[in-house]
């Protein structure tokens, strides 16, 4: 893996690329985990990597529960305010600034420990939070770094909201211990090469609550935020310093068990008949793509439970994958080979010529464009035959289980 300190580093530099997650929306997603196995996180060590007690909520909640879910040990570590631009305004941790060995000059260079395991430290007859005992790190409490590196090894579960701008190689440092995880990313995450492979290989799936939902974080002070997601995050209860993404979605390879409720379909006689989507409804048939062998369903309610080919269907797909009730092919997105064509085509911008042409049209998946049901305008034209082409976001491509050749169920 490629990354090193200097990769966080400018993650950090970027004010928005650093957000808590809210004890409601942790509580919701391990509830279901819970369900499914109460005992889940028995006698498991859990690390809280990218995390600081203080401003998160991760280490919170299972020091709170510490006791209540049978877990050996919570590790959580932090990373060095030196290392970060927005110093104005930092607030010393209570951690710290009560502690004799409290160092300000290691406060700005060196991340911090934090460690809850049995040990009573207060006497008070409980395991909680108070007990949690913190030092310094003798690095700066980057991932990458040798330090924490051993405490990942030494985990059984990873628990986070990774930098979105580390996504990747966050989840490559998590796989390449071989380690259960439970994480918060970008949705498009989906698209990367490396996420879709562990996806299509059911080694990782999507959590059970929150994907593709407005999802409030708090953000350090001084964070640029968008006007109307502060607006949003206020009105869903959220004043001051918060965001909220729509994008966002939890990462994990830990059973839940809904993945596995089938999606209720239509047959597609009844889809084109009655499908609420005017790209669907009262049409012969549903479009299919130019350069590949499959038909095109731009929502996950309208796919067929009789068609046997493969379809490409939208990345929020997987928020309702069931893999007994599908098989997942591939990818199609803006420069798979697999999806290339031979044709010259031009490229078009807002549906107009601009004089430059592509061979494989940028390797994404298209369609004849229809004037009648296509909001947007064409992509391509054809500079033999003249035929508009309409380029496809993207999808993935999956294919009904249990479904023969003859449309019945084998």
């Amino acid at each position: 893996m490629a990354n090193k300190n200097t990769n966080l580093h400018s993650a950090n530099k970027a004010k928005n690329d650093e957000f808590y997650t809210q004890w409601s929306d942790i509580e919701r997603e391990v509830s279901a985990y819970l369900e499914y196995n109460p005992d889940v996180f028995r006698n498991k060590t859990i690390l809280c990597p990218c995390d600081d007690p203080e401003w998160s909520n991760f280490t919170k909640f299972f020091a709170l529960h510490f006791v209540e879910y049978g877990i050996k040990k919570l590790i959580s570590t932090s990373y060095a305010v030196e290392s970060k631009t927005y110093k104005e305004g930092y607030q010393i941790s209570l951690f710290e600034e009560n502690d004799p060995k409290f160092d300000i000059s290691k406060t700005r260079t060196n991340g911090k420990i934090f460690l809850l395991d049995r040990d009573d430290i207060n006497k008070d007859g409980k395991i909680d939070i108070d007990d949690l005992k913190w030092d310094y790190m003798t690095s700066d409490g980057d991932y990458n770094s040798k330090e924490i590196k051993k405490l990942r090894d030494e985990a059984d579960i990873i628990v986070t909201n990774p930098p979105f701008s580390q996504f990747r190689d966050f989840l490559a440092w998590i796989v390449e211990a071989n380690k259960e995880f439970l994480i918060i990313g970008n949705v498009n995450s989906i698209t990367y090469k490396e996420t879709f492979a562990l996806i299509k290989n059911n080694n990782l799936w999507l959590g059970a609550t929150g994907n593709g939902t407005d999802m409030v974080f708090a953000v350090p002070k001084g964070t640029v935020v968008a006007e109307k997601d502060k607006e949003k995050a206020a009105r869903l209860g959220y004043v001051g310093d918060y965001t909220r993404l729509g994008n966002s979605c939890w990462f994990t390879n830990i059973e839940h068990g809904r993945r596995h409720q089938p999606l209720p379909l239509m047959t597609m006689a009844d889809n084109l008949k009655y499908s609420k989507h005017k790209e669907i409804k009262g049409k012969a048939a549903y479009d299919k793509y130019d350069n590949y062998d499959a038909i095109d369903v731009p929502f996950t309610d309208a796919i067929p439970a009789d068609y046997h080919g493969n379809m490409g269907v939208p990345v929020t797909f997987l928020d309702k994958y069931c893999p007994e009730q599908f098989e997942i092919i591939a990818l199609g997105i803006v420069g798979s080979i697999d999806f290339s064509c031979e044709k010259k085509m031009e490229i078009l911008k807002d549906g107009k010529p601009t004089g430059k042409f592509t061979v494989n049209a940028k390797g994404t998946l298209y369609k004849k464009y229809n004037p009648k049901t296509d909001s947007k305008p064409p992509a391509f034209k054809d500079i033999e035959t003249g035929v508009l082409y309409q380029s496809i976001y993207a999808r993935i491509i999956i294919r009904n289980r249990g479904v023969a050749a003859n449309g019945n169920k084998s």
